[in-house]
């Protein structure tokens, strides 16, 4: 994990898109999208149906790693609000697992509003901790110091001959957007207008690799 500031506070950034608050001994996660390929499937698109168990398999890994004792999911942590109620057996358990072991804030998304199933912890429409809002999209009016998901931002680049695409933060000084978590999501280029929208100018896309933190301007 690689540190960075934020709005005067210190924060550990994941290669898979996890974001870790030490003075707070909480991991911080977005757009899990859980049972996205069972929701695809009753359409009758058919998808491998291990998402959600590696979604939360690489969460409790990074929890491991990290020690962290509380958990912020930033909304959309289920395709649909019925996504819980089709958890395979093993994805549930291993859900009621982590939510009794860590204090566990859902913070509802446009996908998963009113979704009552949670398999433990709390279900939150938005949080404010220690001077940060925690909330599932950004809010361009609001001028506190915000962290945020729903984009899924990635940053993509040509380099020697060919495209790469690596999932990224997008940060101003108030404006903090997290990449996707869920292992079958797709993602929005970070240049993308919207996003600029909803974070105003002076933006980056932060890329967390082994040792160090990338940064790429974002021009609009």
């Amino acid at each position: 994990m690689v540190p960075f500031s934020f709005a005067g506070h210190d924060l550990l950034a994941h290669p898979e898109g996890a974001l870790y608050w030490p003075a707070q001994g909480a991991l911080l996660v977005a757009d899990l999208h859980l049972e996205k390929a069972s929701w695809f499937a009753r359409l009758g698109q058919f998808l491998p149906p291990y998402d959600s168990l590696a979604t939360l398999q690489a969460l409790e890994r990074i929890v491991d790693q990290c020690g962290a004792r509380r958990l912020f999911c930033l909304g959309d942590s289920f395709h649909d609000r019925f996504g819980c109620d089709r958890l395979p057996a093993a994805a549930r358990d291993l859900l009621i697992s982590l939510t009794a072991r860590l204090d566990w804030q859902w913070i509802t998304g446009n996908h998963d509003a009113g979704f009552v199933d949670h398999c433990g912890g709390t279900i939150v429409e938005e949080l404010a901790i220690d001077g940060l809002i925690l909330r599932h999209e950004a809010d361009p009016a609001d001028p506190r110091p915000e962290l945020s998901g729903h984009f899924h931002p990635k940053l993509r680049l040509h380099l020697k001959g060919r495209n790469v695409s690596r999932r990224c933060f997008v940060a101003t000084p108030a404006k903090l957007i997290l990449p996707a978590f869920g292992s079958l999501t797709g993602g929005l280029d970070a240049h993308h207008p919207e996003i600029l929208r909803k974070v105003g100018p002076r933006a980056s896309a932060l890329v967390p690799v082994t040792g160090r933190l990338l940064r790429f301007p974002i021009a609009a």
